[in-house]
């Protein structure tokens, strides 16, 4: 049975949301560009239909100077060190800039958290102690590195 999604993320550029969406589908595994809907006057994009790795999103040409804040990000699990190396690189491509514990800032102003999918075992794992050697490690990182955090959060640092 497919669930349908009920909430759709709209994310507005001034004039350059084909161009950010042709971006994150070529940057994001299992993406792809559903649907581009045309201001019937101007002919120019107006909507893009989208999808993250099957999550729906539409972008708009708003024709407004809006910025995204770190208070909304796109959070991505990465299975391997090589695919948090992989995304990060391509997301800082051409004028973004790295935050902090995972953190970044895409060239169209969007922030991401780049983590490894492993984080959600270990917040099921339901220990106090391995979490906080995990986070204090994680705190002191800008890309995050898999091998590194896995061994705070077993112990052998």
């Amino acid at each position: 049975m497919e669930i349908k999604q009920r909430i759709t993320p709209f994310l507005s550029y001034r004039d350059r949301a084909e161009e950010a969406v042709e971006f994150y589908v070529s940057v994001v595994p299992d993406s792809k560009i559903v649907r581009k809907v045309y201001n019937p006057e101007s002919q120019a994009v107006l909507t893009i239909d989208f999808e993250l790795c099957g999550m729906k999103f539409v972008a708009l040409n708003a024709g407004q100077d809006w910025k995204f804040t770190e208070a909304f990000s796109l959070a991505i699990s990465c299975e391997t060190q090589e695919e948090i190396d992989e995304l990060w690189g391509a997301l800082l491509a051409e004028g973004g800039s790295e935050l902090a514990c995972g953190w970044l800032k895409d060239k169209f102003g969007m922030c991401w958290q780049v983590w490894p999918a492993l984080m959600e075992d270990w917040f099921a794992a339901d220990d106090p102690a391995a979490l906080q050697r995990m986070f204090q490690s994680l705190w002191q990182m800008k890309k995050l590195d898999l091998q590194t955090l896995k061994q705070a959060f077993d112990g052998n640092v």
